[in-house]
């Protein structure tokens, strides 16, 4: 079981998770403050769509075989 928690904790330092969650704290300061543009919103959304849509596919990939991509 601790293999796996650091498995996950070193996935949780690619380049990718540190810039979604520095994003995420910079979104939450904003929100509390009440200063959150448009522009950043835009952005947001974005970086975290692309987060999550990767994700995703690493799942599918993994429940799939990783064969998504197999014309037949």
């Amino acid at each position: 079981m601790n293999e796996n928690i650091i498995k996950r904790l070193g996935a949780l330092m690619s380049v990718k998770s540190i810039v979604t969650l520095a994003l995420t704290a910079v979104f939450a300061y904003l929100a509390i403050t009440g200063q959150i543009a448009q522009d950043f919103m835009t952005v947001y959304a974005v970086v975290i769509a692309f987060y999550f849509g990767t994700q995703s596919q690493k799942i599918q990939d993994v429940i799939g075989g990783g064969d998504s991509n197999d014309a037949g």
